[in-house]
């Protein structure tokens, strides 16, 4: 395997990174805004986000990422594959964050709720010092799974062109006849990207469980 062809891979492997970070930089606070809406006490907006979330949980993202490539300059909206594979990553991953989110949100306790109330603390002072650095902890662990989930989902994103590392491996091993070494050099670049994630999240942990022993 030649210089070029490494050089390929690592532009398919720069495009899933770039296609990652940016579905992951949208999809987390997304999904955190849908579980804040579920989590509230407005009946519509709820089951509004229920049926979101239900209908992107059930929908392959093979199929949304055509369906937004293909069918929606029918009615007068183009986009460019990179453009369909990010909104296509985004909304799924936001969906499956959502349901993270909520499931944190469901097991904070309400005492915890009441009592800020009770001493005045207005709706964005009880999220931002009592809601959020809780739920963040328990729902780490779901979102780095979803986070290496989503990374790895970008292949898919090749039905509309777009050349991520695995698409590029596979270029690089049809025009050489050697579809083994390029495959083992994508996999070679997966595997630190995936191992950084959850030790990111160990880091974290690690972190937020000295803050609240010092506290």
């Amino acid at each position: 395997m030649s210089s070029a062809d490494v050089l390929t891979i690592f532009s398919g492997a720069w495009t899933t990174l770039l296609l990652s970070i940016a579905g992951i930089a949208l999809g987390l606070p997304l999904g955190l805004g849908l579980a804040l809406l579920r989590w509230g006490r407005v009946p519509l907006l709820n089951q509004a986000v229920a049926v979101y979330v239900s209908l992107l949980r059930a929908t392959p993202l093979v199929t949304l990422v055509l369906l937004l490539f293909f069918a929606l300059p029918s009615a007068g909206i183009s986009m460019g594959p990179m453009t369909a594979g990010l909104l296509a990553l985004t909304l799924n991953t936001a969906a499956f964050n959502c349901e993270v989110w909520r499931a944190a949100l469901l097991d904070l306790p309400k005492d915890q709720i009441e009592a800020a109330q009770s001493v005045g603390m207005g709706r964005v002072l009880r999220l931002r010092r009592i809601v959020l650095p809780q739920i963040a902890r328990t729902a780490m662990p779901g979102l780095i799974n979803e986070m290496s989930l989503l990374i790895k989902l970008t292949p898919v994103l090749a039905v509309v062109g777009v050349v991520d590392i695995t698409r590029a491996a596979v270029r690089v091993g049809a025009q050489t006849y050697e579809p083994m070494q390029p495959l083992m050099v994508a996999l070679a670049i997966y595997v630190p990207i995936i191992f950084a994630l959850v030790s990111a999240q160990r880091w974290v942990e690690r972190r937020m469980a000295r803050r609240e022993a010092a506290a």
